[in-house]
Formats: structure tokens, sequence, C-alpha cells
């Protein structure tokens, strides 16, 4: 079985977006989506939440990365893929 996460980055905005990693954001957070689509647009509840959520536009900003899960059903195992770009 496959489910994906949303990773949710948010970066300052001197990050270019191409440098804007994982390691490089000032708040990492996730959620499982449904499918790749949710990955663009299942994180807007999750940011409503952070309290970097105003800086948002003004000196952060928001990059999702979308990976790919398979869940072991056996042994209740999962296991995180590359990001999809």
């Amino acid at each position: 079985m496959i489910e994906y996460v949303a990773v949710i980055l948010i970066c300052a905005s001197s990050i270019p977006a191409e440098q804007c990693t994982e390691d490089s954001a000032l708040d990492v957070m996730s959620t499982v989506v449904d499918n790749e689509l949710g990955c663009a647009s299942g994180w807007q509840d999750v940011i409503a939440r952070s309290p970097l959520q105003k800086d948002i536009g003004t000196t952060a900003y928001v990059r999702t990365i979308c990976k790919r899960r398979e869940i072991d059903d056996k042994e209740g195992a999962s296991t995180l893929s590359q990001p999809h770009p």
C-alpha cells in the first residue's frame, strides 16, 4: 500500500527556492495526503496553525515536497521514498 506525505517547508525569503530544503527551512512540518495532488493543496490547514503563518509572504515562503511512503501491511512499517518534484 502506498500513501503520500506532504513535507511543508517554511523558508526565509532570502533563501532561493532551489536551496530551500529540510535542513535550511525555518520550520518543517508534514501531513499525510490521499495522493500526489494533495501535496500541492493539503498543507493550508497546517500552515494556518503554524506560529510562522504571519510571516508567509513577507519574510518567508512555503515550499512543499511530496514523498511517497510504502506501507508494509503485514508489519505496519513504512519507508519514505525520494521526494517527487
